[in-house]
């Protein structure tokens, strides 16, 4: 009986000790700021702590948190924008940031809240200004996750040897304090700031582990688009070939590379109506992703009504079908539904079409300049100059973006030179067949090559 009392004294001790650990619990309980050094319009009212306008901030007095979760309610009124530091110092020179930003105006869009800011940056916003949300910052490790109303959102492991330019280069785990940064003109607001000190071992992480995990940023092209403040967006994946939005997610999380998720839409594809336009909308809205309509066929125009078009984020097309000249149905992707009786003819005729397809109401003309497989080997001879001019004077017209593509490595560099010179806006898309979501190597070779900048891009019209 001595043994048992002993026990549950020592048991009870140990849980005191846990809960009074020093750094553990309420960074900010509702009652005051007392424990954060403020600077600029900061305010304590009805249980929340706001920080107002630009060049305010409040940081944690005292506390040097390496392993923890931070967590909190975050809520923006418009305009209202800035960060979460952690591993940082009362002059935020070192560790990183968490973005808060529902802003879908601003002309910085793919920095949206949960962002791990030039390391992972995010293009879809998960929830709306106004509207309160959960966060949960964890590090653990070499390992920083970031969950927004309890769903990930970032997962990152710093390698040993990271990827920074001389802007980013503090941009590292280390230990440090914490710091609330509001950088716009609204209000972004706090409930209930709580921390706890995880340790390693109890938790059986392994940090040898995580690394062999990590990618080698040595060699990783994404990791460069995000340092340099460019939009990483994939504008055109498939959940096909096996691909679920499960795995799509955490392929996603994985490379650094946010997705569009475009189902096919059409007669004969699996989304053939209205009704089922909304079903898949209804499904797939609080997922991470952007969606898009990849509107199949020439008649998708009459298929489905403006207002249900008008619900993806953004709606594009290729040039692949449409009818020849003796009313046949034509997929020209298919040599058995392709019939070319004069090339140079042919090649006239598509033209015309893709110049046709152009006025349709999308925004992204995709699989672009695209030739049948009976021709494909002497692309650049049937790309005349002429014919060149033709289709970039009509894609400028149009106001259409145009795709560089993965799947078949088109258009080539001239024609996307002659977009870039006549002021058209790109995207970057997988049009994937099988799981595995492309690296993007096509669209960042010719994303330099044609030194595009993210002024360059397409900017979606994201809803949620």
């Amino acid at each position: 009986m001595k043994n048992v009392f002993l026990l549950l004294t020592s048991a009870c001790c140990f849980a005191l000790a846990s809960c009074s650990s020093p750094g553990n619990g309420y960074l900010f309980d509702g009652k005051d700021s007392s424990k954060w050094n403020t600077t600029g319009q900061v305010s304590v009212a009805d249980e929340t702590l706001t920080l107002s306008g630009a060049n305010t901030q409040a940081v944690l007095k005292k506390g040097a948190y390496k392993n923890f979760r931070l967590s909190m309610e975050v809520r923006t009124t418009p305009g209202g924008k800035g960060a979460i530091w952690f591993h940082t110092n009362p002059a935020l020179s070192k560790g990183y940031s968490v973005a808060i930003n529902n802003d879908r105006e601003a002309p910085v869009w793919w920095k949206m809240t949960g962002s791990l800011v030039s390391v992972r940056n995010l293009t879809k916003s998960f929830v709306k200004e106004n509207n309160w949300f959960t966060m949960d910052i964890i590090a653990e490790g070499r390992k920083v996750t970031v969950n927004i109303n309890g769903s990930p959102v970032v997962e990152y492991i710093e390698p040993e040897n990271p990827y920074r330019i001389a802007s980013h280069a503090n941009t590292l785990l280390s230990e440090g304090t914490f710091a609330l940064v509001s950088e716009g003109g609204g209000d972004i607001q706090f409930k209930n700031i709580a921390v706890t000190t995880l340790n390693l071992q109890e938790r059986g992480v392994d940090v040898n582990e995580q690394a062999a995990l990590a990618t080698n940023e040595q060699t990783d092209e994404i990791i460069r688009l995000h340092q340099e403040d460019f939009p990483v967006l994939d504008y055109h994946v498939h959940l096909k070939g096996g691909l679920t939005k499960e795995e799509a997610a955490k392929q996603s999380r994985k490379t650094g590379i946010n997705y569009v998720i475009a189902p096919n839409c059409g007669i004969g594809f699996p989304i053939t109506n209205d009704v089922e336009v909304l079903q898949f909308l209804n499904e797939m809205r609080s997922e991470p992703f952007i969606l898009a309509m990849q509107a199949e066929g020439r008649e998708w125009i009459t298929t489905f009504s403006p207002e249900v078009r008008n619900e993806f984020d953004y709606v594009f097309t290729d040039a692949l079908t449409f009818t020849d000249n003796k009313g046949r149905r034509s997929r020209i992707w298919i040599p058995e539904e392709t019939w070319i009786e004069n090339e140079q003819q042919y090649m006239d005729l598509i033209v015309d079409k893709i110049c046709g397809v152009l006025q349709e109401p999308m925004d992204i003309y995709v699989n672009p300049c695209f030739l049948p497989p009976q021709m494909q080997d002497r692309y650049d001879e049937f790309w005349t100059e002429e014919r060149m001019n033709k289709f970039i004077d009509a894609l400028a017209k149009s106001g259409k973006a145009l795709e560089i593509n993965e799947l078949y490595n088109i258009p080539n560099k001239a024609i996307l030179q002659k977009a870039k010179d006549a002021g058209v806006k790109f995207t970057f898309g997988t049009n994937n067949v099988k799981p595995e979501v492309s690296g993007l190597e096509y669209s960042i070779r010719m994303k330099k090559e044609l030194g595009l900048t993210a002024n360059d891009m397409y900017k979606p019209k994201i809803k949620i």
